[in-house]
């Protein structure tokens, strides 16, 4: 399953109304796992190693490969993979972060501890 974050709704203003659509998960992906390499070590250690079979270097070294070889592989099939890329800039961040206060998402992740100011880095990452 994809975190919130991986399927963010953004908004944008048009004649007043809010419309709120999705974004491909390419933007969030790498930015969240970047944003996140300190709690997520091990995890991303064990991707680098499984997925991308990254057997040599450090283990910052492997992690930080895993994450641009994400990031490639996004841009191999044409996704975008910075949110400016798709006109959204940082200016929608206060945005994001009020519907996911508006939807009680205010503490994601599998251990709850990813709050709104870690989810504006991510997303300040994204842009």
């Amino acid at each position: 399953m994809t975190s919130f974050l991986d399927r963010v709704f953004f908004a944008d203003r048009c004649s007043g109304k809010q419309i709120f659509y999705l974004k491909p998960a390419a933007a969030i992906v790498s930015a969240r796992r970047a944003g996140r390499r300190e709690q997520k070590h091990a995890k991303l250690l064990q991707y680098a190693e499984r997925v991308w079979h990254i057997e040599s270097g450090s283990e910052e070294e492997k992690v930080d490969l895993a994450i641009q070889k994400t990031r490639e592989f996004f841009e191999s099939l044409g996704a975008k993979t910075h949110l400016s890329q798709y006109g959204v800039g940082a200016d929608k961040i206060p945005v994001v972060i009020e519907q996911l206060k508006a939807h009680g998402m205010i503490a994601l992740s599998e251990t709850q501890d990813l709050t709104l100011d870690i989810s504006h880095k991510i997303l300040e990452r994204a842009v």
